[in-house]
């Protein structure tokens, strides 16, 4: 008996064929190379063949001609030498209020990608860190070759910050920052240092050459300043202007071109 059920027809009226077995479900976090190309809109999946075949295409270093190879979407693949992502990018500038972490990671605080979560992927990341309690611009991306070169230590880019302290700057101290303070036995420049117009003398502009809030907290607490607000009004050209805190726009392609030339 139940050999005659193994061997019924199916639904169409065929036999199933000895040792048939279910389709392997695929896993959604792997793709076909060709795909992965085509979806990047660098060409059609017949010309991505064609393209891996005379070795056009590497992934995580290695060159792949292998037909069907499949590539996880963490992997690293470059086609021609230029990394290649197969989604869109986007690029988001938000003006961050404070009280939200810059992190990727689950947790149970508020973090910026709260704000952003419609429009930004799982490959999204911060460019140019600001604190919990640190406000202004911040560029979120999945163009991992830009954010790449704005995170690193090397690449030097022009950022304003507007900074309120306990306390008024007294104006050698300005001179101060504006010459040049030896912390830790290193030199710390800054391009320029005012207060800011129609402001106590608590309230001033400081323009650096990096995005990293850190570097203004130690030249201020160096000089037994506290500063009790971080906002960074300008980032690599970028300006708050139209922008309200909390909200986030999309750059234009202008504003791309121009941070990739930096």
């Amino acid at each position: 008996m139940s050999n005659q059920r193994r061997n019924r027809p199916n639904r169409k009226g065929n036999m199933p064929k000895p040792g048939a077995q279910k389709k392997k479900v695929s896993n959604p976090n792997e793709m076909r190379l060709n795909k992965y190309i085509a979806n990047a809109g660098i060409c059609s999946r017949r010309d991505a063949d064609m393209h891996i075949q005379i070795g056009s295409v590497t992934v995580n270093g290695q060159v792949i001609t292998e037909m069907g190879y499949k590539v996880k979407l963490t992997d690293e693949v470059r086609f021609d030498g230029a990394r290649i992502n197969p989604e869109k990018p986007h690029y988001i500038l938000l003006n961050k209020p404070k009280g939200f972490l810059v992190t990727t990671k689950q947790d149970e605080s508020k973090s910026v990608f709260d704000l952003v979560k419609n429009v930004v992927s799982e490959k999204t990341i911060p460019v140019g860190k600001l604190e919990k309690q640190g406000m202004g611009l911040l560029l979120l991306t999945n163009d991992g070759d830009l954010s790449k070169k704005l995170n690193s230590n090397n690449h030097k880019i022009r950022v304003i910050y507007q900074v309120s302290l306990d306390k008024p700057l007294k104006n050698e101290d300005l001179e101060k920052i504006k010459e040049g303070i030896n912390i830790r036995g290193k030199k710390t420049s800054v391009v320029d240092i005012s207060y800011i117009d129609d402001k106590p003398h608590t309230e001033v502009g400081i323009h650096v050459y990096t995005a990293k809030g850190e570097l203004v907290h130690n030249i201020f607490n160096h000089l037994d300043y506290k500063i009790t607000l971080l906002d960074r009004v300008s980032y690599g050209g970028l300006t708050k202007k139209d922008l309200p805190r909390g909200k986030y726009r999309t750059l234009t392609e202008l504003e791309v071109s121009n941070l990739k030339m930096l």
